[in-house]
């Protein structure tokens, strides 16, 4: 197979074993062909300098590539490289609009994504260290949510409407709402910051020593008044009463 290169559409993935089935036309005939894309593909191709940065793909991607043969005699696409994806970008449109979307549940490879309904497209889901994962019978099943950080579309992150959080994390938030000075208790300090737990060793926080007493001497088991300043999905904040 000479090295005339390609163009073709991302129809499938699969994660598990890292290929993509893309669909193009050769010969006034639609064709289908498998090709690898998993991240020691594209660090390769990097070092090759045939692309600028890795791409984690989607289907409806718009893709070029080469066929070369593999060693079992089966032709497969090769050095698969990402030029646009018009339904993604419809999707990161619609949300600089109205940033809410309806998707399903997925879990693959040990993380979860929501295909959303209309245009296929996967997007990770942002999970917080306080939540409960959801159960296996929750997979699949519709969800709705948004788009954090849509103007960055190839970092664009699921957020969930609906998340279950755990106990811990709904005490902290409950804290943070009644403005309450909480008895921190000092677990570890370094050169700049002290570490604390705030509800039990369930949510932690930290403190910069710029923002607090520099001269007095922190240790471990210390105990600090703190109030909580921020609490979102992924961070917990505190200040020094």
């Amino acid at each position: 197979m000479g090295k005339s290169e390609f163009l073709g559409k991302i129809a499938f993935i699969n994660h598990e074993k890292n290929y993509a089935d893309i669909e193009y036309e050769a010969g006034g005939k639609q064709r289908s062909i498998k090709g690898l894309i998993d991240i020691d593909t594209q660090k390769k191709l990097k070092e090759k300098k045939l692309i600028k940065k890795t791409h984690h793909f989607m289907v409806g991607d718009m893709v070029s590539f080469i066929i070369t043969e593999a060693k079992n005699g089966k032709n497969v696409a090769s050095n698969i490289i990402f030029l646009y994806n018009n339904a993604l970008d419809n999707v990161i449109n619609k949300a600089s609009q109205l940033n809410s979307f309806k998707g399903y549940l997925k879990l693959i490879d040990g993380k979860y994504f929501v295909k959303e309904v209309e245009s296929y497209v996967f997007f990770p889901v942002a999970i917080s260290p306080w939540q409960i994962l959801p159960t296996t019978n929750e997979l699949n099943d519709p969800v709705i949510f948004s788009l954090d950080q849509p103007e960055k579309k190839d970092k664009a992150i699921a957020q969930l409407q609906k998340v279950k959080y755990k106990p811990e994390y709904l005490k902290a938030k409950k804290l943070y709402q009644e403005k309450a000075i909480i008895d921190a208790q000092i677990v570890r300090v370094s050169p700049h910051n002290i570490y604390l737990n705030i509800v039990g060793d369930a949510i932690q926080a930290k403190l910069s020593l710029k923002e607090i007493e520099q001269t007095k001497v922190y240790s471990i088991g210390d105990i600090i008044q703190v109030r909580i300043s921020f609490i979102g999905h992924h961070k917990v904040a505190v200040e020094k009463v």
